[in-house]
């Protein structure tokens, strides 16, 4: 089996000042809070989002592993929408001590390129910092960090720079590679 470099980014903010805007990309999209946990619509988010990226550690989750990560005091799910279309996703996860990761954030293929990106990313962080206003007993946030890898998309690492978060650590390991996994060959176009 060969194996492929793959570099991890580790990024933080440390004062919701640090958080730059970006652009709307137009009246047509909306970013609304997934509400209520559901198991298949996450996994539809995960899978889309990440089939072309080679995200696959989640693919293996039982719908109860799915519904126990989703039922989680501080884990919100935030979905940009295109005219009324899911177009991507950014995931939260209080992790205690005023900490916040997100945990996935990423669009569809199809809405790659439109400037939804650096939208989604900042209303995402933005409600990370204000994430202890919702959940009762999380600390009020005092850092939200990220991890973006070499098999992420190509504008991801690029996204979180100008959105403020500043590199505070690379890590290059041997994985086993693998193809994406889809979601399905001839998903949208080349």
């Amino acid at each position: 089996m060969t194996s492929i470099a793959v570099t991890t980014w580790s990024l933080e903010q440390n004062s919701p000042a640090d958080l730059l805007p970006a652009a709307a990309p137009g009246d047509e999209v909306r970013v609304v809070r997934s509400e209520v946990p559901s198991p298949e619509f996450s996994r539809f988010l995960y899978a889309s989002v990440g089939g072309d990226i080679r995200w696959t550690d989640r693919l293996v989750w039982s719908y109860a592993r799915w519904r126990e990560h989703l039922e989680r005091p501080g884990v919100e799910t935030w979905v940009a929408y295109d005219r009324g279309t899911p177009a991507g996703y950014i995931e939260l996860e209080a992790q205690g001590d005023g900490v916040v990761e997100i945990l996935y954030f990423g669009l569809l293929p199809a809405f790659r390129g439109r400037r939804i990106g650096g939208h989604l990313l900042a209303r995402g962080t933005a409600r990370a910092w204000d994430l202890a206003d919702r959940w009762p007993g999380l600390a009020p946030t005092k850092r939200v960090w990220v991890h973006t890898c070499s098999k992420d998309g190509e504008h991801a690492m690029d996204n979180y720079r100008r959105r403020g978060f500043t590199l505070f650590d690379t890590q290059v390991e041997e994985e086993p590679e693998a193809a994406a996994p889809g979601p399905w060959p001839g998903a949208h176009p080349a």
